[in-house]
């Protein structure tokens, strides 16, 4: 099977090339280049509105009103719903724990911990050959929109947060950002932060000797962290030659919020996995500012408790302008094609959904499945037995992409017929 990337060889060095549009007809139909894509919002649904009538399970479920929106994709994607996380008991982390299900007292002594994130998985199955192993997308003030603790959706292999990009100028930059800097540029910026590393490096040794064994697990907890920027330099230098993509859309204008906000990332989101800068893209997503945006006064957390009257009225708005946005990101995957020319709906696995169910509830999360025609059997309602764990999905959906483990967290096995 021919690879998308090709191979200089000479001197007794290989150098990879990025991909190029003019070899694209090489690649063959049936190469399948599987990617992930996990989207979360804070504080939950609708429960009246949202959630599909119980009696109605299979493809002949009838949309509710809060999924009406995406009545043009509903072949297209699953509900997955009736699953928990069974150590999550924090009612504001609509995001901390979702793709890990880690249990936060699990370390003794500590108040807080978590474990490596399902994205993460992927990432280092993946990432070998992409610019970006993976990229986490965020919102500012994520927890005024109910998402808790983080600096995103993602966790690395330590359980420690990995920062996000907070608005759509960040995520552009990223990807299509120091257009005008020469390789010497970046070469010297790279060993400035190489050289500060050392620095650090050296005097944490000198530190260690003085220290006790509690304060020594602390310092390797740092030290995991300097070693994963070592790891993330390596890798930056070993692109340094090799020139970012043509952007696909126009530089973003500052200062959006809430609904264009989002739909902008959206856009960003399919422009990173079309140009191949990535496989593995997280997104936590503002609720907040998407009230607001909509014209409400009401808090998105005040929402969250509604009962009858204006709350009922807002939440029910959040849930329809939510869908009509994550119609419009399906809309946009399945017109935008891979680089095997199927589109990168039929070869990204996408998932939507909150730690939360409704109000501060956390048993029957919200979740939905979407995208990849290969593995994933859809257009149906799915209601798990009581008590499912959702590392249960996680864990089918990493080994339907090929991510091969035999558990991930309190997972107690597959849901094989999710699955074609």
């Amino acid at each position: 099977m021919m690879d998308r990337r090709f191979f200089l060889k000479g001197l007794g060095t290989t150098l990879a090339l990025p991909y190029m549009n003019s070899l694209q007809g090489d690649v063959k139909e049936t190469q399948i280049n599987h990617k992930m894509l996990f989207l979360s919002f804070g504080w939950g649904v609708t429960k009246q509105s949202w959630y599909p009538n119980k009696s109605q399970q299979g493809s002949e479920y009838e949309l509710s009103e809060g999924l009406k929106p995406l009545a043009r994709h509903k072949k297209d994607f699953s509900l997955i719903l009736g699953t928990e996380h069974q150590y999550n008991k924090q009612g504001h982390w609509g995001s901390t724990m979702f793709l890990t299900g880690a249990n936060r007292y699990a370390v003794p002594g500590r108040s807080f911990s978590n474990t490596i994130s399902c994205d993460q998985l992927a990432a280092q199955a993946w990432g070998e050959n992409n610019r970006f192993s993976s990229l986490q997308f965020d919102c500012a003030k994520p927890s005024v929109s109910g998402h808790g603790p983080g600096l995103s959706m993602s966790w690395n292999q330590s359980g420690k947060p990995m920062a996000g990009m907070q608005n759509p100028v960040l995520v552009y930059n990223k990807l299509f950002g120091n257009a005008g800097m020469s390789i010497e540029e970046k070469q010297q910026l790279i060993s400035k932060r190489g050289s500060s590393l050392d620095a650090v490096l050296a005097d944490a040794n000198k530190l260690s000797q003085k220290l006790t064994s509690e304060d020594k697990d602390k310092l390797n907890e740092y030290l995991e962290s300097v070693r994963e920027i070592e790891l993330q330099l390596a890798k930056e230098k070993s692109w340094l030659g090799k020139p970012k993509p043509q952007a696909p859309l126009q530089e973003p204008q500052k200062g959006l919020k809430g609904y264009d906000e989002i739909k902008l990332m959206y856009d960003l989101l399919v422009a990173a996995l079309q140009t191949d800068s990535t496989r593995v893209i997280t997104y936590r997503q503002p609720v907040e500012s998407l009230l607001q945006s909509l014209d409400v006064s009401i808090t998105s957390h005040n929402m969250s408790h509604y009962g009858k009257g204006d709350r009922l009225t807002v939440s029910k708005l959040r849930d329809e302008k939510q869908s009509e946005l994550l119609a419009y990101l399906m809309d946009r995957l399945k017109q935008t094609k891979d680089v095997n020319g199927q589109s990168l709906f039929d070869t990204t696995t996408l998932v939507y959904g909150s730690n939360i169910s409704t109000s501060h509830t956390l048993t029957n999360c919200p979740v939905l499945v979407a995208g990849n025609k290969h593995i994933l059997k859809l257009g149906e309602h799915k209601i798990m037995p009581k008590g499912t764990p959702l590392n249960n999905l996680w864990l089918t959906l990493l080994n339907a992409n090929g991510i091969r483990q035999e558990s991930f967290g309190d997972s107690t096995g597959m849901i094989e017929d999710i699955l074609v």
